[in-house]
């Protein structure tokens, strides 16, 4: 039986306990219970953008302005945000948390030679059926030093808590890879 999947509704209350004054980001099927929750909520004001990459901008100005931004993305739009996120988050050291939508996440897992650990190759970056995207996540934050860790039930929830402690005395960002589509 699978796990029940994460509550938008808990992961906004968790994104009000740490202060959160905007979320920042482009919705997909997985954010979009959390979007449409942002969207009507008086505490945190949203912020569409068009493109990932100027997410993180808008989030590195908000951060100079003493707010508390949050950037919510899926993988394929923070791999399109590469240079906005280097030449601002990483550059600035912006305490920066991002919930990252993991496409591709639940048929990765289910393929034993990738979840131990193999060998990216073309071979299995072109196979039709798993989604490269999912494939080159985890090697992307690695190689871009962001530290992360899963959301993937309500029991995870409280780790976005825990990210905020870790960018605040890190004074660096850090990623919560969202596996499941939110309810």
């Amino acid at each position: 039986m699978r796990e029940p999947m994460a509550q938008a509704r808990l992961i906004l209350e968790e994104l009000k306990k740490n202060g959160v004054s905007h979320v920042i980001g482009l919705p997909d099927n997985s954010s979009a219970k959390l979007f449409d929750l942002l969207s009507g909520d008086r505490d945190i004001r949203l912020v569409p953008v068009t493109r990932e990459g100027e997410a993180f901008a808008i989030a590195a100005g908000l951060w100079i302005g003493g707010k508390t931004p949050l950037v919510l993305v899926q993988n394929t739009g923070f791999f399109e945000s590469g240079d906005g996120f280097r030449g601002t988050i990483t550059r600035m050291r912006v305490p920066l948390v991002c919930l990252i939508t993991y496409r591709g996440y639940g048929k990765m897992v289910n393929m034993t030679s990738i979840a131990t650990g193999a060998a990216l190759d073309a071979e299995t970056l072109s196979c039709a059926h798993l989604d490269s995207a999912a494939l080159i996540t985890e090697p992307t934050l690695k190689a871009w030093g962001v530290p992360y860790d899963f959301l993937h039930t309500d029991e995870d929830v409280p780790g976005i808590s825990g990210a905020f402690q870790k960018v605040n005395e890190r004074q660096q960002p850090f990623a919560i890879l969202i596996t499941r589509d939110l309810t």
